[in-house]
């Protein structure tokens, strides 16, 4: 297999296209391509095109509003998927809004019937080049919650990333999900956790649960996914900020072997800190020293790495893919 190089001495000056360029070229090669491939969420800039379009809830009444808005979401990724083969990105994390407020009670129609047939072709398309598709709800999506009602809608979001998925019929795809807060008992949370998500087998399919920059490390994830039977994720940035006293090639030996049951390339989050934002907050590219950590850490292990930063897929060139 060909071999990536990354420049060795970086600049952290800002390119043309708000990327890391280097002044001065000492390459090496770092890793195999077929041990470590590269993914970017929700948009791509260079197309561009982007999964996340949404409207206001006040909106959600006008049909044909709601239609055109998804309709473009959908056409936005089939672009994407073939974009990503062109350029041997083989990883793409879908906008959660893609069908926006579909777990909504007040959706105008029923999505699965107006636009299934759009998201089997897209899949079918993902399977053909070989691209991987994912999603990750958002913050609120709080399964462990004390309310009720909060759980509940938790579960009705996840169960539409879920019937996204069989639509696409990808086995693959992977949905993300953090574990929330931890309501000052993290042991009766995570013991509620486990109960509300234990019935929902459609969700567990996909799901991969991942630790946060607060509240749970990677081993109290790694915990509570192997009560679910399901994998776990290391975020890097997020074992910095919180690391439950685990070296990140700790953090990983814990998280990498959960992928073993599912039979699919284990997954892991790539980002760095923005140094004028709070703690947690994506910069735009990911410093050198940030992804020279992560590929020692591996140890040539196998990974499926999605790059949080704010400048997508331009983020993957000072780390040698060519756009």
């Amino acid at each position: 297999m060909a071999y990536l190089y990354l420049r060795n001495d970086v600049n952290r000056e800002q390119g043309r296209c708000g990327i890391i360029e280097n002044t001065s070229t000492v390459n090496r090669a770092v890793y195999n391509r077929g041990v470590i491939r590269f993914g970017y969420p929700t948009q791509n800039l260079t197309i561009p095109a982007g999964t996340n379009r949404t409207l206001r809830l006040a909106n959600l009444h006008d049909a044909d509003k709601v239609r055109a808005l998804i309709r473009e979401n959908l056409a936005s990724l089939v672009t994407i998927i073939r974009w990503n083969a062109e350029h041997g990105i083989p990883l793409f994390r879908m906008g959660q809004g893609l069908i926006p407020f579909a777990s909504h009670p007040e959706f105008p129609y029923d999505w699965e019937i107006e636009h299934g047939e759009e998201l089997k072709k897209a899949g079918k398309l993902a399977r053909k080049l070989g691209i991987r598709l994912s999603m990750h709800p958002g913050q609120y999506i709080q399964p462990g919650s004390l309310k009720p009602d909060v759980a509940e809608r938790s579960l009705a979001e996840l169960r539409y990333v879920s019937r996204i998925f069989d639509l696409i019929g990808s086995p693959d795809s992977v949905l993300v999900l953090h574990m929330g807060g931890a309501y000052e008992d993290k042991p009766a949370t995570a013991a509620r956790f486990v109960e509300t998500i234990r019935p929902e087998e459609g969700v567990l399919r996909h799901l991969a649960l991942e630790n946060d920059e607060r509240i749970w490390t990677v081993a109290e994830v790694a915990e509570v996914s192997s009560s679910l039977g399901v994998p776990a994720i290391t975020d890097t940035l997020h074992r910095d900020l919180n690391p439950g006293d685990l070296t990140l090639a700790e953090a990983l030996d814990l998280s990498l072997p959960t992928w073993e049951d599912r039979g699919g390339r284990p997954k892991l989050h790539l980002s760095s800190q923005n140094p004028e934002k709070q703690p947690g907050a994506h910069a735009y590219s990911v410093d050198i020293e940030d992804w020279e950590m992560l590929v020692e850490a591996l140890g040539g292990r196998e990974a499926d790495v999605m790059i949080e930063a704010k400048g997508k897929e331009r983020t993957l060139i000072p780390l040698g893919v060519e756009l």
